[in-house]
């Protein structure tokens, strides 16, 4: 995965990698960077020093998001010299509209660099030349800079111009980052004619620039710390096996993988956003990106053991880089105080899909098709959703419309535009994937409509006092007698059973073979003679779930759904669509960002600086699951799997509720002692919603078996060890 998603973008980031690798040695990276490097030229001619700058100014006519790609791959490699403070010059100036300085720039005969912090001010003469004295520190890449751009104070407030480095003295200073200098800038009454100043830029504007490009600079540190410790891991051998099986080393890994996919998401967002929703964005960006780098850099150095904290291995060099660009850009604390302040003030990221012009034809199709359906109720509109293939579009007809991912955004978006709900299946909509896959025509015509209106309720049979996320140790036995089977045994955490018609239920046919064997999948009626159903309290004190016991449970043969022994391969396709059903939302808690935020409008009071970062926290998280779920999307429109948006996202979904109540919680103080009952306002409904939340990081896969299967799947290291080998 990378900042960007597009082929094309994947292309670019193909392209500079593989230059990167060709041209810039391991060497070069570790001397120091005190000279303009070598590959400068190169640079220039594969036009990357002007991605994101128009034609007509030297530059290819793309924007930052090319120009984040670029950043992202050459800091993976950990490229010295003024590429990035270049950039990031260039991008300000070009905000400007002063386009005389950019060909220069674009084509590699000048450098740049940009200082985001100074002690400058200006005197603005009768000419319009502005007389500028003080000092301006630290400066990256500033030693090695042909133009400088500086904040200056004036009588009119902050102004920002543009200065030949042969006007200013520059001094270099001795830098954390061994691959890249940083410089002292002191003016001593130099006049900056009226066309250097930089008209329309301002301190957020800059800032906002700075947290993207140094942001996706960030996320190509930690991408390098992912991938060399990951890779570490699979070969590192400690106690007779590679440290990458052990389980601390693997959930390790994975949140390493986390906070960069967060990383990378919300820097690409930023690429896309302006105005005001452009200015949140990067607030959160500059939360997260920073800090992932820093976090996974630590990481790193934690799993490359000893050998990892020499001075010859390249970690520290990455570690040094990392805490150069949080330094630079400023504390988390600093912008998750920017993110607090705009949320509270009412602005917001909405996630919109850019959709092609070609789709509007089918768009109003389907908005046409909605709009009969609007003007039913109840049972008959529930039915003819279901009947029409809106419930879930993306299965074959006749139960779905076979819609491709673009027709399923489309009937999304409509149904939220006219109001119109689908009904809610609860564990239904988990069951109907399976029946759709592996269900006899029978089974299909007989359980899929009044399934998929809403009219019949299921539970689902898997869970058992032994099984849990090892659930191919179940016990439950299936035996065989005439006409069907026998089913014995116990089931817990069985959701809405004492309300459910019918269930889902796995059970073991055979002993013989693995433990994946020998299962087979039934449809179990819960009205059947020897069905117990004991509802069990949650900490709540409410009863969702239930334990289940089975004594001669009597099966047909045609409600066994695929082959006898094949039950696994039908349980898996169950428990993808529960986990991916599970982790879309607040899981009925209404333990949302907005929810909290209503909370504090209703305090009246000022927050404490402590309660303002912990706000922005979920803030900053509920943003990254947006951002990630988007990219998901944007994917699958392309045609590609989603990867590892998809598997963080679903881990992020599933504690961010927990996160979002516990910080309610915490604001209401005192007042948090009352019963956990929604009926007793704010204090109540939140108490409820923290007690109720444990749940969510167990059911449906819990966090620790997520984390295994991100460190598996998507970083490729090695299983955990079969019992007893």
């Amino acid at each position: 995965m990378a900042i960007g998603l597009s082929e094309e973008h994947e292309a670019l980031r193909e392209s500079v990698s593989g230059w990167a690798e060709r041209n810039v040695p391991a060497e070069l990276t570790r001397s120091g960077g005190d000279e303009r490097p070598a590959f400068w030229p190169g640079l220039a001619e594969q036009g990357l020093l002007g991605l994101h700058l128009p034609e007509e100014s030297g530059g290819s006519g793309y924007g930052l998001l090319e120009a984040a790609v670029a950043i992202e791959a050459l800091a993976e490699r950990l490229a010295p010299g003024p590429y990035v403070p270049t950039v990031l010059a260039s991008a300000v100036i070009h905000a400007s509209k002063r386009h005389d300085l950019l060909p220069a720039l674009a084509g590699g005969e000048r450098t740049a660099a940009l200082a985001l912090s100074g002690n400058l001010t200006g005197t603005r003469g009768d000419d319009g030349t502005l007389v500028v004295e003080g000092t301006a520190e630290p400066v990256l890449g500033g030693s090695l800079a042909d133009l400088l751009v500086l904040p200056v104070t004036t009588s009119e407030g902050e102004e920002w111009v543009a200065i030949d480095a042969s006007d200013a003295t520059v001094t270099k200073l001795d830098s954390l980052d061994l691959t890249r200098p940083v410089a002292r800038v002191e003016l001593a009454a130099v006049a900056v004619p009226e066309e250097r100043v930089l008209d329309g830029v301002e301190g957020p504007d800059v800032l906002n620039l700075a947290a993207v490009l140094l942001g996706a600079e960030a996320a190509g540190i930690a991408a390098w710390c992912v991938r060399a410790a990951s890779d570490y891991a699979k070969v590192r051998v400690q106690f007779g096996r590679p440290i990458g099986q052990f389980q601390g080393i693997k959930h390790k890994l994975s949140r390493m993988l986390v906070a960069l996919e967060q990383a990378r998401a919300t820097v690409w967002d930023a690429t896309r956003a302006d105005g005001k929703e452009l200015e949140f964005a990067a607030a959160i960006a500059g939360v997260m990106a920073p800090d992932a780098a820093v976090r996974c850099a630590k990481d790193a150095i934690q799993t490359f053991g000893g050998i990892g904290y020499t001075f010859e291995h390249d970690a520290h060099l990455y570690f040094r880089r990392a805490l150069t660009l949080r330094a630079l850009l400023g504390s988390s604390g600093q912008w998750a105080e920017s993110v607090t302040g705009l949320a509270l003030g009412g602005v917001s990221r909405e996630m919109e899909i850019d959709l092609p012009e070609d789709a509007e034809p089918l768009r109003e199709a389907i908005r046409q098709e909605i709009a009969e359906l609007a003007r039913l109720e109840g049972k008959e509109r529930n039915r003819a959703l279901a009947d029409q293939g809106f419930v879930m579009p993306h299965l074959p007809k006749p139960w779905g419309r076979g819609a491709k991912p673009l027709e399923q955004v489309l009937i999304a978006q409509e149904l939220r535009a006219a109001k119109v709900r689908t009904p809610n299946m609860i564990i239904g909509a988990w069951v109907v994937p399976s029946l759709v896959s592996y269900g006899t025509p029978e089974q299909q015509q007989r359980f899929l409509p009044k399934t998929l209106s809403g009219e019949m309720i299921w539970c689902q049979l898997f869970s058992e006092p032994g099984a849990g996320s090892d659930l191919a140790s179940l016990q439950m036995k299936a035996e065989q007698v005439e006409g069907g089977w026998k089913l014995n045994g116990q089931k817990i955490w069985t959701s809405v059973a004492h309300v459910a018609e019918w269930g889902i239920c796995i059970a073991r046919n055979s002993s013989e073979g693995t433990k994946h064997e020998g299962i087979t999948y039934f449809l179990v009626d819960m009205k059947s003679p020897g069905v117990t159903v004991r509802p069990l309290t949650e900490m709540t004190g409410e009863n969702l779930f239930n334990e289940v016991f089975m004594d001669d449970v009597f099966v047909p043969d045609d409600l066994v759904v695929g082959e006898v022994g094949d039950g696994w391969k039908v349980a898996r396709n169950t428990l993808s669509n529960e986990r991916v059903s599970l982790s879309s939302g607040s899981g009925g808690t209404g333990s949302s960002v907005p929810d909290l935020l209503g909370l504090v409008s209703r305090l009246g009071r000022e927050l404490t600086s402590v309660e303002r970062h912990a706000l922005a926290d979920v803030i900053c998280e509920g943003h990254s699951i947006n951002a990630l779920s988007l990219r998901v999307t944007l994917k699958q429109l392309a045609g590609s799997e989603p990867g590892a948006d998809a598997s963080v996202r679903k881990l992020l979904s599933t504690s961010h509720a927990q996160h979002v109540s516990e910080t309610a919680v915490d604001l209401l103080g005192s007042a948090a002692v009352v019963a956990a009952d929604m009926k007793l306002g704010d204090a109540g409904y939140w108490n409820r919603a923290v007690l109720a939340t444990r749940a969510m990081t167990i059911y449906g896969g819990t966090t620790e078996v997520q984390l295994n299967i991100i460190g598996e799947r998507m970083l490729g290291l090695p299983r955990d060890p079969e019992p007893g080998r």
